[in-house]
C-alpha cells in the first residue's frame, strides 16, 4: 500500500512514545549506568540477561537485554542507520540540573549541551554507546514563533552555568 495514494492520516490526541528497549553488550555496566548514576529503579530483573528500569513507579521507561549482545561490540554512530539517540524528558528545569549536577560530579563525559527554544538538553552516550537526551521543555507559551505564529526551533549554546544554579 502506498500512504501517499490514502487519506490522511494523524495519530490520535494523547498518543506518546512509551519505551526503549536497548541491546547492551553488559547488563551489569548497563545498571550501572541507568539504575545508579541515573536513578532509574529496577522493576524487573529477567534472570540475567534483562532488566527492565522505572521513573515514578511505572512498569517500565528503560529495557535492557543481552539476548543477542553480551560482550559484543558498542553502538556505531556513524555510516549506519539506526538510532540517533533516545530522549529522557525530565518535569522541570530543577530535574534536568540535579541530573547534570550529578553527571559533571562524576566525571561522566557530555557529548554536548543546547539549548532549543523548546526545550534545554545535554546529550551523552550510556556505556555501549548508545545516544541519549537529557532534557526538559520549556511551557510552551515560551516556545519561540515567527511573526505568523510558526515554531521555530533552533540549536543555540546552553546557559550551563544558569541550568546549574537552577
Amino acid at each position: 500500500m502506498d500512504p501517499s495514494t490514502s487519506a490522511p492520516y494523524t495519530v490520535p490526541a494523547g498518543t506518546s512514545i512509551g519505551h526503549i528497549h536497548l541491546q547492551v553488550t553488559d547488563l551489569e555496566r548497563a545498571l550501572r549506568f541507568y539504575r545508579d548514576l541515573l536513578g532509574f529503579e529496577v522493576t524487573m530483573l529477567y534472570g540475567g540477561q534483562a532488566a527492565f528500569l522505572s521513573a515514578d513507579g511505572y512498569h517500565h521507561h528503560i529495557g535492557l537485554n543481552t539476548w543477542h549482545s553480551q560482550g559484543g561490540q558498542p553502538a556505531v554512530r556513524e555510516g549506519v542507520a539506526g538510532l540517533y539517540h533516545a530522549a529522557i524528558l525530565y518535569r522541570n528545569r530543577a530535574g534536568l540540573a540535579a541530573i547534570v549536577r550529578r553527571l559533571v560530579q562524576t566525571g561522566y563525559p557530555l557529548r554536548g549541551a543546547s539549548d532549543h527554544g523548546v526545550s534545554e538538553a545535554i546529550y551523552l552516550d550510556d556505556p555501549d554507546g548508545n545516544g541519549l537526551e537529557l532534557y526538559w521543555d520549556r511551557p510552551r507559551a515560551e516556545w519561540p514563533l515567527t511573526a505568523s505564529g510558526e515554531l521555530t526551533m533552533y540549536t543555540r549554546p546552553l546557559d550551563m552555568a544558569g541550568l546549574l544554579s537552577a
